[in-house]
């Protein structure tokens, strides 16, 4: 695969049609997607759970909602540390305790003391499990319709309504997935 067909760093937003419950209105930021398979959290599953609850160090850096988020089904037992340093761009190095994904978007390593990155931070989210595909599983998805692809903003990480999430994503773009922002929860109803 080549850098420019990599959706790393991109949004897989779930279409109206996805059968699949745990990913029912779901907008799933890539992480990692190349020929070996795909990674990526959800950034609308809030849980009841304080991200003190299982990470009390990092509680105080975690973005509002302050609870953790399931990222997707596997690996309900792990933790994953999405954040955003503000200006973060290619060409800057990245602060001690922080992997690039895209932009100003990375990977925290939670092993690392909060100290390390305290200063930096814009935004930070905790995810319990991933959302993952292995080789070739994604692109047959998208084949099929499951998901939109969009771009992501900084912002999507740290949406402090995630609940609207899927619904802001869909009502920024500039073509007529702007319109299925409207599709109701229910269309049995309308």
């Amino acid at each position: 695969m080549t850098e420019v067909s990599s959706l790393t760093g991109r949004l897989l937003v779930a279409t109206p049609a996805l059968a699949d419950p745990n990913f029912d209105r779901a907008v799933v930021l890539l992480l990692d997607h190349d020929e070996e398979g795909s990674l990526g959290v959800v950034l609308n599953r809030p849980t009841p759970v304080d991200v003190g609850d299982i990470l009390e160090d990092w509680a105080d850096l975690a973005g509002e909602p302050g609870v953790v988020f399931q990222g997707g089904p596997v690996s309900l037992d792990s933790a994953l540390g999405v954040a955003v340093v503000p200006g973060g761009t290619a060409a800057e190095a990245a602060p001690l305790g922080w992997r690039r994904v895209h932009g100003a978007i990375g990977l925290v390593d939670l092993e690392a003391p909060p100290e390390l990155l305290a200063s930096v931070l814009g935004s930070l989210r905790i995810f319990a499990g991933y959302a993952g595909w292995g080789p070739g599983q994604l692109e047959d998805e998208l084949v099929d319709g499951a998901w939109y692809v969009v771009e992501s903003e900084p912002g999507d990480v740290s949406s402090p309504s995630p609940e609207r999430l899927w619904r802001e994503v869909l009502r920024r773009q500039r073509n007529e997935l702007a319109m299925v922002a409207t599709y109701p929860d229910d269309p049995s109803l309308n």
